[in-house]
């Protein structure tokens, strides 16, 4: 299979695993000693070693922001573009919630493979969508129950 559908049965699997919060469904995509690197500040962004810690994140992360609000909705909008034993997708997700104006994140995402596993996942944002995600928390945040500090 090739790296493009290995990460495309992974966001599948992610998005299964976000809507039931079964994080062992993304497990076997990552190896035991896989890296992932979030470029944002903590405590939204860091760098988590270890398929352990990674899936802990993702349960975290998605807990403290994601299902703060009432709907995401997913949007590719470039990509994904294989590179050796890499690929990169660039997205949107759009927040939205009562009482809040909708909130679009935009990231880069690349996934490293190890064989068929992804043994290195990094996000990146551009300056201009790190200080919006600040912006929009300074102001709304405490609507939806996200602080800094979460």
């Amino acid at each position: 299979m090739s790296k493009t559908a290995n990460f495309g049965v992974y966001a599948a699997a992610f998005e299964k695993a976000f809507e039931s919060d079964d994080w062992s469904l993304v497990e076997p995509f990552f190896t035991e000693d896989a890296s992932y690197h979030v470029h944002l500040a903590p405590p939204m962004g860091g760098c988590f070693e270890g398929r352990a810690a990674i899936l802990a994140y993702f349960k975290a992360s998605l807990d403290q922001f994601d299902r703060r609000f009432e709907s995401r909705d997913l949007a590719l909008l470039e990509g994904p573009k294989e590179d050796g034993q890499s690929v990169w997708v660039r997205g949107r997700a759009t927040y939205r919630a009562a009482g809040v104006p909708d909130f679009v994140l935009e990231l880069e995402e690349t996934a490293y493979f190890e064989g068929d596993r992804i043994c290195r996942l990094e996000d990146r944002y551009e300056p201009a969508m790190e200080q919006q995600i600040s912006a929009y928390l300074n102001e709304h945040g405490a609507k939806l129950g996200i602080s800094a500090g979460d």
